[in-house]
Protein backbone atom coordinates (compact mmCIF):
# COMPACT_ATOMS: atom_id res chain seq x y z
CA UNK A 1 0.00 0.00 0.00
CA UNK A 2 1.31 3.46 -0.94
CA UNK A 3 1.07 6.02 1.82
CA UNK A 4 1.15 9.01 -0.49
CA UNK A 5 -1.03 11.65 -2.11
CA UNK A 6 -1.96 12.16 -5.76
CA UNK A 7 0.94 14.50 -6.55
CA UNK A 8 4.09 12.90 -7.92
CA UNK A 9 6.39 15.67 -6.68
CA UNK A 10 6.30 18.33 -4.02
CA UNK A 11 8.51 21.20 -2.91
CA UNK A 12 8.64 19.47 0.48
CA UNK A 13 10.18 16.26 -0.87
CA UNK A 14 13.84 17.31 -0.56
CA UNK A 15 13.59 18.61 3.03
CA UNK A 16 11.52 15.54 3.91
CA UNK A 17 14.17 13.23 2.42
CA UNK A 18 16.80 15.07 4.47
CA UNK A 19 14.76 14.50 7.62
CA UNK A 20 14.40 10.80 6.80
CA UNK A 21 18.03 10.10 5.87
CA UNK A 22 20.16 12.59 7.81
CA UNK A 23 20.68 14.24 11.15
CA UNK A 24 21.19 17.67 9.60
CA UNK A 25 19.31 20.48 11.38
CA UNK A 26 16.06 21.13 9.55
CA UNK A 27 13.09 23.40 10.19
CA UNK A 28 9.96 21.70 11.52
CA UNK A 29 7.97 20.37 8.59
CA UNK A 30 4.17 20.48 8.40
CA UNK A 31 2.65 17.29 9.78
CA UNK A 32 0.85 16.53 6.50
CA UNK A 33 4.22 16.43 4.74
CA UNK A 34 5.06 13.07 6.34
CA UNK A 35 2.27 11.42 4.37
CA UNK A 36 4.63 11.85 1.38
CA UNK A 37 7.49 9.79 2.80
CA UNK A 38 7.31 7.20 0.03
CA UNK A 39 6.86 9.78 -2.73
CA UNK A 40 9.87 11.73 -1.48
CA UNK A 41 12.15 8.78 -2.32
CA UNK A 42 13.02 10.36 -5.68
CA UNK A 43 14.97 12.95 -3.65
CA UNK A 44 17.22 10.39 -1.92
CA UNK A 45 20.01 11.05 -4.48
CA UNK A 46 19.78 14.75 -3.65
CA UNK A 47 20.48 13.82 -0.04
CA UNK A 48 23.55 11.95 -1.28
CA UNK A 49 24.62 15.04 -3.21
CA UNK A 50 24.34 17.24 -0.12
CA UNK A 51 26.06 14.98 2.43
CA UNK A 52 28.61 13.85 -0.14
CA UNK A 53 29.47 17.44 -1.05
CA UNK A 54 29.98 18.30 2.62
CA UNK A 55 32.26 15.29 3.05
CA UNK A 56 34.24 16.07 -0.11
CA UNK A 57 34.80 19.67 0.93
CA UNK A 58 36.09 18.58 4.33
CA UNK A 59 38.25 15.95 2.63
CA UNK A 60 39.68 18.55 0.26
CA UNK A 61 40.55 20.81 3.21
CA UNK A 62 42.21 17.89 5.00
CA UNK A 63 44.32 17.12 1.95
CA UNK A 64 45.15 20.82 1.51
CA UNK A 65 46.45 20.79 5.08
CA UNK A 66 48.79 17.98 3.93
CA UNK A 67 47.21 15.38 6.17
CA UNK A 68 47.95 11.82 5.00
CA UNK A 69 45.39 10.54 2.52
CA UNK A 70 44.31 7.74 4.86
CA UNK A 71 43.61 10.27 7.64
CA UNK A 72 41.73 12.50 5.21
CA UNK A 73 39.66 9.47 4.15
CA UNK A 74 38.76 8.81 7.78
CA UNK A 75 37.67 12.45 8.05
CA UNK A 76 35.49 12.10 4.94
CA UNK A 77 33.81 9.00 6.36
CA UNK A 78 33.39 10.67 9.75
CA UNK A 79 31.47 13.51 8.09
CA UNK A 80 29.22 11.02 6.29
CA UNK A 81 28.61 9.10 9.52
CA UNK A 82 27.84 12.22 11.55
CA UNK A 83 25.50 13.73 8.97
CA UNK A 84 23.51 10.51 8.58
CA UNK A 85 23.60 9.33 12.19
CA UNK A 86 25.33 6.12 11.05
CA UNK A 87 21.92 4.71 10.13
CA UNK A 88 23.24 2.98 7.00
CA UNK A 89 26.20 1.47 8.83
CA UNK A 90 23.81 0.23 11.52
CA UNK A 91 21.64 -1.29 8.80
CA UNK A 92 24.62 -3.12 7.33
CA UNK A 93 25.59 -4.59 10.70
CA UNK A 94 22.02 -5.68 11.52
CA UNK A 95 21.53 -7.13 8.04
CA UNK A 96 24.65 -9.29 8.18
CA UNK A 97 23.85 -10.38 11.73
CA UNK A 98 20.31 -11.35 10.81
CA UNK A 99 20.70 -12.90 7.38
CA UNK A 100 23.64 -15.06 8.41
CA UNK A 101 23.00 -15.45 12.12
CA UNK A 102 19.54 -17.01 12.01
CA UNK A 103 18.31 -20.34 10.69
CA UNK A 104 14.76 -19.32 9.75
CA UNK A 105 12.86 -16.19 8.73
CA UNK A 106 11.43 -15.39 12.16
CA UNK A 107 14.78 -15.73 13.91
CA UNK A 108 16.54 -13.61 11.30
CA UNK A 109 14.02 -10.81 11.69
CA UNK A 110 14.28 -11.08 15.47
CA UNK A 111 18.08 -10.72 15.31
CA UNK A 112 17.82 -7.74 12.95
CA UNK A 113 15.44 -5.99 15.35
CA UNK A 114 17.73 -6.59 18.36
CA UNK A 115 19.69 -3.46 19.28
CA UNK A 116 22.75 -5.54 20.18
CA UNK A 117 25.40 -6.19 17.56
CA UNK A 118 26.80 -9.66 16.94
CA UNK A 119 30.06 -11.04 15.62
CA UNK A 120 28.90 -10.99 12.00
CA UNK A 121 27.87 -7.35 12.33
CA UNK A 122 31.13 -6.31 13.97
CA UNK A 123 33.18 -8.02 11.28
CA UNK A 124 31.02 -6.52 8.52
CA UNK A 125 31.63 -3.02 9.87
CA UNK A 126 35.36 -3.60 10.29
CA UNK A 127 35.81 -4.99 6.79
CA UNK A 128 33.53 -2.46 5.10
CA UNK A 129 35.08 0.56 6.80
CA UNK A 130 38.61 -0.65 6.11
CA UNK A 131 37.67 -1.03 2.46
CA UNK A 132 35.95 2.36 2.48
CA UNK A 133 38.99 4.08 3.98
CA UNK A 134 41.36 2.42 1.50
CA UNK A 135 39.24 3.22 -1.54
CA UNK A 136 38.49 6.82 -0.58
CA UNK A 137 42.14 7.49 0.26
CA UNK A 138 43.11 6.28 -3.22
CA UNK A 139 40.55 8.62 -4.78
CA UNK A 140 41.74 11.54 -2.64
CA UNK A 141 45.32 10.99 -3.78
CA UNK A 142 44.10 11.09 -7.39
CA UNK A 143 41.90 14.12 -6.60
CA UNK A 144 38.92 12.10 -7.86
CA UNK A 145 36.40 13.87 -5.64
CA UNK A 146 33.76 13.45 -8.34
CA UNK A 147 33.83 9.67 -7.90
CA UNK A 148 33.33 9.95 -4.14
CA UNK A 149 30.41 12.30 -4.65
CA UNK A 150 28.87 10.12 -7.37
CA UNK A 151 29.09 7.08 -5.06
CA UNK A 152 27.19 8.96 -2.35
CA UNK A 153 24.49 9.94 -4.84
CA UNK A 154 23.96 6.67 -6.67
CA UNK A 155 24.07 4.46 -3.59
CA UNK A 156 21.02 6.28 -2.25
CA UNK A 157 19.15 5.87 -5.54
CA UNK A 158 19.16 2.08 -5.17
CA UNK A 159 17.33 2.15 -1.84
CA UNK A 160 13.94 3.10 -3.39
CA UNK A 161 14.42 0.32 -5.96
CA UNK A 162 14.24 -2.27 -3.18
CA UNK A 163 11.38 -0.37 -1.53
CA UNK A 164 9.41 -0.64 -4.79
CA UNK A 165 10.29 -4.16 -5.89
CA UNK A 166 10.32 -6.02 -2.56
CA UNK A 167 7.48 -6.35 -0.04
CA UNK A 168 8.04 -5.35 3.56
CA UNK A 169 9.37 -8.32 5.49
CA UNK A 170 7.59 -7.27 8.68
CA UNK A 171 4.36 -5.48 9.51
CA UNK A 172 6.02 -2.73 11.55
CA UNK A 173 9.17 -0.62 11.56
CA UNK A 174 10.42 2.44 9.68
CA UNK A 175 10.39 0.91 6.21
CA UNK A 176 6.83 -0.36 6.70
CA UNK A 177 5.63 3.01 7.97
CA UNK A 178 7.15 4.81 4.98
CA UNK A 179 5.57 2.47 2.45
CA UNK A 180 6.64 1.62 -1.08
CA UNK A 181 7.31 4.35 -3.65
CA UNK A 182 5.52 4.30 -6.98
CA UNK A 183 7.57 3.04 -9.91
CA UNK A 184 7.72 6.51 -11.44
CA UNK A 185 9.17 7.85 -8.19
CA UNK A 186 11.92 5.24 -8.15
CA UNK A 187 12.71 5.67 -11.85
CA UNK A 188 12.90 9.44 -11.39
CA UNK A 189 15.39 9.03 -8.56
CA UNK A 190 17.53 6.62 -10.57
CA UNK A 191 17.47 8.90 -13.60
CA UNK A 192 18.38 11.92 -11.51
CA UNK A 193 21.26 10.05 -9.86
CA UNK A 194 22.59 8.89 -13.23
CA UNK A 195 22.45 12.43 -14.61
CA UNK A 196 24.43 13.68 -11.61
CA UNK A 197 26.98 10.87 -12.02
CA UNK A 198 27.41 11.47 -15.75
CA UNK A 199 27.84 15.19 -15.15
CA UNK A 200 30.49 14.51 -12.51
CA UNK A 201 32.38 11.66 -14.18
CA UNK A 202 31.23 11.40 -17.77
CA UNK A 203 30.76 7.95 -19.29
CA UNK A 204 33.29 6.53 -16.81
CA UNK A 205 30.42 6.50 -14.30
CA UNK A 206 28.55 3.81 -16.24
CA UNK A 207 30.68 0.79 -15.34
CA UNK A 208 30.73 1.49 -11.57
CA UNK A 209 26.99 2.13 -11.72
CA UNK A 210 26.35 -1.19 -13.48
CA UNK A 211 28.39 -3.13 -10.93
CA UNK A 212 26.65 -1.36 -8.04
CA UNK A 213 23.29 -2.27 -9.60
CA UNK A 214 24.31 -5.94 -9.74
CA UNK A 215 25.33 -5.84 -6.08
CA UNK A 216 21.98 -4.26 -5.16
CA UNK A 217 20.17 -6.97 -7.12
CA UNK A 218 22.15 -9.67 -5.34
CA UNK A 219 21.30 -8.25 -1.93
CA UNK A 220 17.65 -7.93 -2.91
CA UNK A 221 17.53 -11.56 -4.01
CA UNK A 222 19.20 -12.66 -0.77
CA UNK A 223 16.78 -10.65 1.35
CA UNK A 224 13.79 -12.07 -0.51
CA UNK A 225 15.07 -15.62 -0.05
CA UNK A 226 15.99 -15.30 3.63
CA UNK A 227 13.35 -12.98 5.10
CA UNK A 228 10.76 -12.59 2.35
CA UNK A 229 11.39 -8.93 1.55
CA UNK A 230 13.06 -5.75 2.74
CA UNK A 231 13.37 -3.84 6.00
CA UNK A 232 14.97 -0.54 6.95
CA UNK A 233 18.15 -2.46 7.77
CA UNK A 234 18.21 -4.01 4.30
CA UNK A 235 17.86 -0.55 2.78
CA UNK A 236 20.76 0.78 4.87
CA UNK A 237 22.90 -2.18 3.87
CA UNK A 238 22.02 -1.52 0.23
CA UNK A 239 23.41 2.00 0.49
CA UNK A 240 26.63 0.75 2.05
CA UNK A 241 27.39 -2.13 -0.31
CA UNK A 242 26.52 -0.21 -3.48
CA UNK A 243 28.67 2.72 -2.36
CA UNK A 244 31.58 0.33 -1.80
CA UNK A 245 31.03 -1.33 -5.17
CA UNK A 246 30.99 2.02 -6.96
CA UNK A 247 34.13 3.20 -5.17
CA UNK A 248 35.95 -0.07 -5.89
CA UNK A 249 35.30 0.05 -9.64
CA UNK A 250 36.13 3.76 -9.76
CA UNK A 251 39.49 3.07 -8.11
CA UNK A 252 40.15 0.13 -10.44
CA UNK A 253 39.54 2.43 -13.42
CA UNK A 254 42.09 5.02 -12.28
Amino acid sequence: MHKNDTNLFSAWDIPLALVLLTRLPMPRLPEKTFARQADAAWAFPVVGLIVGALACVVGWVAMALTLPAIVSAVVVIAVLVMTTGAMHEDGLADTVDGLWGGFDRERRLEIMKDSHIGTYGVLALIFSQLARITLISALLISEAYAAILAACILSRAFMPVLMTTLPNARSSGLSHSVGGPRAVTTITGLGLALIFALFLMGVSALWPTAVAALIAAGLAATARAKIGGQTGDILGATQQVTELAFLAIAVAAL
